[in-house]
This record gives structure tokens, C-alpha cells and sequence, in this order.
């Protein structure tokens, strides 16, 4: 292919992108365009009720409970962060543990540690993934946890527990040190409390960002990590940038 081959292409590209951008512009409003995005967001997460979308979602045939977009992210995250080690709260059935440890595969480098308070029989095998049982900010689990990040040199934290604000502010208080500068902290269900679902939720995740972001300035929601329209971590794509 000759240099002039690929310089028109890469125009062709840019023209269709440009295109692309005016006719949202021109023909859709950004509050009609939001309306829609929202009112998708409802449709999708209380399908649930009825054992749809996310709540009937596989990776290996174990249970994830996520928005395959916000997964999509993760694996483009993982790509270019290549972290040593990625910390997640909240196990549940392992299925998110599992697809971590599968794309560390894909990468050739990588381990998680999963922490939830229950010991649930039956959690996926994988040579990348350790489960520890106990409150993600007890001073056991964040002794061990500590330890760990002490020898990675690149950490990427996932928070997915106890989603009331007060535990999700102690968590990001407890492992915001842990993630190195240029990767992520990641805040999942901020879309809860109106945000916008379950509005009767009262102060979750989302209000705990808002609380914890003008404390900690090295942090900021990264847009990009919205460019799906989709998900369940809205503003909750922290990253570390010092």
C-alpha cells in the first residue's frame, strides 16, 4: 500500500467521522438524544425482574453480573494499562473475576483479587484469580490486599460491594493509595439512586464519587469510558493521573 493509498484512506475515515458528527448535531438533540439513551438504561436494567440483559449474562458459563459494554471497557482498560494486578470487592459468582483472569490471559500478564464477605461454594477456578473472604475495609483483608500491591508495580482497582455511600466512601478513602498513577479506580453502579435507576435506592455509589473526587484531585472520571452511551458506571471510570 503506497503512502498515498493510506493518506486517502485516513481522510475517508476522518470525512465519514465528520459526517457522522454533524448529523447528530443537525438532526438529533442532545436532550432528545439523552432521553433515549436514558430511558434504553431503564429498559435494560430492570429486565432483570424478569431474568433478562444483565442478569442472565455468561462468561464461561458463570454468571456475570455486568453491562457487556462496561466488560468491553474493562478489556480495553486492561489492554493498554497492563496492570500487575487487579483488585475487585465484591465477588458474587466469580463471573467477573473469571473474565479478568481470562483477558490477563490473552494479554500474558496480569492477576486479580477478589474479596467479598461470603464464601460462596462453587466460584470459578483460575490460576490468575485468589478469592479472600471478609469486608473489603477490614483491617484483615486490607493487610493482605496491601501486601499484594506492595509488589505490583501497576494496580487497577474495581469497587463492587456494599453499595451504600458510606461503604463505597470508605472504600475509595481505603484503596484509592493502591492505584498507580495512569490507571483506574472504578466505582461500579453509579447509575443507582436516579442515576438513572432505582431511584428509591437513597445515597449510593454515585454520591460517593461526588464526595470523594474534590478531595482527591489526582482522580478524574475519564469520558471516553462513556463513549457507549451505556453503562453502569457512569463517572465512576476513575483514573490516576499523578
Amino acid at each position: 500500500m503506497t503512502v498515498l493509498t493510506r493518506w486517502r484512506r485516513a481522510v475517508a475515515h476522518e470525512i465519514r467521522l465528520l459526517r457522522g458528527a454533524l448529523h447528530r448535531r443537525l438532526y438529533a438533540s442532545r436532550r432528545d438524544e439523552a432521553a433515549i439513551v436514558e430511558a434504553f438504561h431503564r429498559l435494560y436494567f430492570d429486565a432483570r425482574a424478569f431474568n433478562m440483559t444483565w442478569r442472565n449474562t455468561r462468561w464461561l458459563g458463570c454468571p456475570v453480573l455486568k453491562c457487556p459494554l462496561d466488560l468491553w471497557l474493562y478489556q480495553e482498560i486492561l489492554h493498554d494499562v497492563r496492570p500487575d494486578l487487579v483488585i475487585e470487592t465484591g465477588t458474587a459468582f466469580g463471573g467477573s473475576a473469571l473474565f479478568l483472569g481470562s483477558m490477563c490471559d490473552v494479554l500474558g500478564s496480569g492477576r486479580i483479587v477478589s474479596i467479598d464477605t461470603e464464601a460462596r461454594p462453587g466460584l470459578p477456578t483460575h490460576p490468575r484469580v485468589e478469592y479472600l473472604v471478609g469486608s473489603s475495609v477490614s483491617g484483615d483483608v486490607l493487610g493482605q490486599v496491601r501486601a499484594r500491591a506492595a509488589a505490583a508495580s501497576t494496580v487497577m482497582v474495581i469497587l463492587d460491594s456494599d453499595h451504600s455511600m458510606a461503604h463505597v466512601l470508605a472504600e475509595l478513602t481505603a484503596y484509592a493509595p493502591l492505584v498507580t498513577p495512569g490507571s483506574f479506580l472504578i466505582v461500579e453502579d453509579t447509575n443507582l439512586n436516579g442515576h438513572p435507576v432505582e431511584p428509591d435506592h437513597g445515597p449510593g455509589p454515585m454520591e460517593a464519587v461526588l464526595a470523594f473526587l474534590p478531595t482527591h484531585p489526582e482522580f478524574k472520571p475519564d469520558p471516553d469510558k462513556e463513549k457507549f452511551f451505556l453503562s453502569f458506571n457512569p463517572k465512576g471510570f476513575l483514573r490516576r493521573e499523578a
